[in-house]
């Protein structure tokens, strides 16, 4: 009842949709950067959408399955393959034991998910099975899959529909150069109107030095009205600060709990898998919407998730 893993790939993950309710105590919430492929993939596997998949960055890990079972691939395109055999994200696909499933190609995005009909058996800390690499636990083990590790599957009590596929309508509309809709922050009148300006028509970088915790951009330096000196305050994924170099930082899964840059803006949940989707040397454009659309744009995507939700609860027990 394992999968075994050949090779650890580059920085692959335990993930679930995060730990909620303990940033009081300094604990970060962590969690899968695209959790909208987490969630959808682990549906059409009669899972629970919080249950932990792996995420993967490329090159990619190469798995073996040690017994049958049904899996599926979201987010980024690596060009999957089962024993040479091209495997297309967004499908519940059958694996029989001793296949290899490998990833060939960088195609498209930086992180692929990879979740199992009845998922992982793993110990959660703090109510989550993400891995939390700074403070190594979590996961397993607290740290990123190796070459030789072998993961326990859970038993599951029920048969997935295996010819099902999610529906183009709700999987993110990934791009490499994405305009990412943000709500203004706290902090976003004390930004100069050029600034202001620059910040919704300049095209921001990228930089080599992001992470999971933080993707810095580069572009033209923003200032505030006058110096400002923040106490630190509660942040988010997707919170967008600006940096004393006048550059910005947007916060990303594994962000800190409090911090004392000023909060220019935030991503609204509905825009940041497209920001889990990028990476290094790769652009992003901002545009302004109220908290009113924000809240809109959510409500459809979950009511149209509701629907999808509804279509894959064709499952019988055993």
């Amino acid at each position: 009842m394992t999968l075994e893993i050949v090779s650890g790939g580059l920085l692959s993950t335990i993930q679930d949709l995060g730990r909620n309710g303990f940033r009081r105590f300094g604990i970060n919430p962590n969690g899968a950067m695209d959790k909208k492929a987490l969630r959808l993939i682990n549906l059409l596997l009669g899972n629970d959408e919080d249950e932990a998949a792996i995420e993967m960055h490329f090159p990619a890990a190469v798995i073996r399955f040690c017994r049958d079972a049904v899996f599926a691939l979201g987010g980024a395109d690596f060009r999957a393959e089962l024993d040479g055999k091209p495997v297309q994200n967004w499908k519940a696909m059958q694996a029989a034991s001793g296949q290899k499933l490998e990833f060939k190609e960088k195609c498209f995005g930086f992180r692929v998910y990879f979740a199992i009909h009845g998922g992982f058996k793993i110990e959660k800390s703090f109510g989550s099975g993400s891995t939390n690499l700074q403070a190594k636990f979590g996961g397993f083990r607290g740290r990123s899959l190796k070459s030789g590790d072998v993961l326990e599957l859970n038993n599951s009590q029920k048969v997935p529909v295996f010819a099902k596929s999610i529906s183009f309508s709700i999987i993110p509309e990934y791009k490499s150069k994405p305009v990412v809709r943000i709500t203004a922050g706290n902090e976003f009148d004390l930004l100069t109107g050029k600034s202001e300006e620059i910040f919704f028509k300049e095209v921001f970088t990228i930089t080599p030095d992001s992470n999971r915790m933080g993707f810095r951009l580069a572009g033209r330096t923003l200032h505030l009205l006058h110096k400002f000196e923040l106490v630190s305050s509660a942040v988010n994924f997707g919170t967008i600060q600006l940096l004393p170099d006048g550059q910005l930082i947007i916060l990303m899964a594994d962000h800190q709990t409090t911090g004392g840059y000023p909060r220019v803006a935030s991503v609204i949940a509905n825009d940041l898998p497209l920001l889990g989707q990028l990476g290094a040397g790769q652009n992003v454009r901002f545009r302004l919407i109220s908290q009113k659309e924000a809240e809109t744009i959510n409500a459809e995507f979950e009511s149209d998730l509701k629907v999808f939700k509804t279509g894959c609860d064709l499952y019988r027990d055993i």
